[in-house]
């Protein structure tokens, strides 16, 4: 199969993630930004728990470390995430977090395989990295910025790396995609329960709640990351990692249609930008240097990434990633790939249009 069949499914996955700074921004005012991550990985998690039920147990039984440390390292992004939209605002927050991710994807498919990614996804990364930096603020940092929240950004973008190499690579160990995303997603949803309870879920009693939280849950994570994962089975990890950066760009376009925000020239040039990166990667598709091998034997998901770090972020998005919901720079909304949803216009992201709210980054 060629890789441009698995590019198509990491870009539809991009676009369930790009719904979910819109569909946040009708929350509950009481839904603050960390409940609403939170509600979204607890339902999402449960959801891809019960597609993956049957298989659970021979996942586990396969690579046991590697996925539990995966579904640690799923829920520990969310944490760092929010972490650095404390400390340095949403919008640079979601530049680092979201621009690192495939960087350090890349990296670590490089350091682990020794393959190259290739100068086409060096190229594209850079154009979608910079496309990304003016759709959520310019790339500019506002007077809240700190080196913390910098730092903690790019740890998240590390931690995005590394359960998505975990993915893709027990991926292409042979074990079906869907259940992969389950043991990791479902994982890092009994971790995040707590901090659900925590942080208040009476917003999830009103029907407004409940409708925003479902709809995050099944669309914006479980059904992405069952349609990103399907990607992971013949993409490069580090190509879907870039791919995965469409994320921003839809939420910034349904800002505009759904939520009548207003874009500014840096923003419409970040849409291009990243457009066009996606064309470049997407043309190369069926001719990487690095596209993945043939599925190892007892492979009953399709063929795999054998060895080839994977996603699942958000993280980032997955991704996503996965990266902010909260509205993007000029009134876009944020990416959300691992976010839950309302991140105040004002704190970071960047101070943008009528909406006040979006959902966080997410690639969870």
């Amino acid at each position: 199969m060629r890789s441009s069949h698995g590019y198509a499914w990491v870009v539809a996955a991009a676009v369930c993630w790009g719904m979910a700074g819109t569909a946040g921004a009708f929350a509950p005012a009481a839904a603050g930004s960390v409940s609403l991550a939170a509600a979204r990985l607890v339902i999402g998690g449960l959801v891809l728990g019960l597609v993956a039920a049957r298989g659970l147990p021979a996942a586990l039984r396969s690579s046991p470390r590697l996925l539990l440390a995966g579904a640690a390292a799923v829920a520990v992004y969310q944490l760092l995430f929010f972490a650095a939209v404390h400390n340095a605002g949403v919008a640079v927050a979601t530049v680092v977090a979201i621009g690192s991710g495939p960087v350090f994807t890349g990296l670590l498919s490089w350091a682990l395989d020794r393959r190259s990614p290739g100068g086409r996804w060096a190229v594209a990364t850079l154009a979608a990295v910079i496309g990304c930096a003016a759709l959520v603020g310019g790339g500019g940092a506002g007077p809240g910025t700190s080196a913390l929240g910098v730092g903690l950004a790019l740890i998240g973008g590390l931690v995005y790396a590394f359960y998505a190499v975990v993915a893709a690579r027990v991926i292409g160990q042979g074990v079906p995609s869907d259940t992969v995303m389950g043991v990791l997603f479902g994982g890092a949803g009994v971790l995040m329960l707590p901090v659900l309870l925590v942080t208040g879920p009476g917003w999830l009693a009103s029907p407004a709640g409940l409708a925003v939280a479902v709809f995050l849950g099944c669309v914006t994570t479980a059904l992405a990351y069952l349609l990103y994962g399907r990607g992971l089975r013949t993409t490069p990890v580090a190509h879907a990692a870039t791919l995965a950066l469409a994320e921003p760009a839809v939420a910034t376009l349904l800002g505009v249609v759904v939520l009548h925000e207003r874009l500014s020239a840096a923003s419409w040039l970040g849409l291009a930008l990243v457009g066009s990166a996606l064309v470049v990667l997407a043309l190369g598709g069926g001719r990487t240097a690095d596209a993945p091998p043939a599925p190892g034997p007892g492979a009953t998901d399709g063929p795999g990434t054998a060895g080839e770090p994977g996603t699942t972020d958000g993280p980032g998005t997955t991704g996503g990633p996965g990266t902010t919901g909260g509205p993007g720079a000029a009134g876009g909304s944020g990416a959300s790939r691992t976010g839950g949803g309302e991140v105040a216009a004002g704190a970071g992201r960047a101070p943008a249009g009528p909406r006040g709210r979006g959902p966080e980054a997410e690639k969870i």
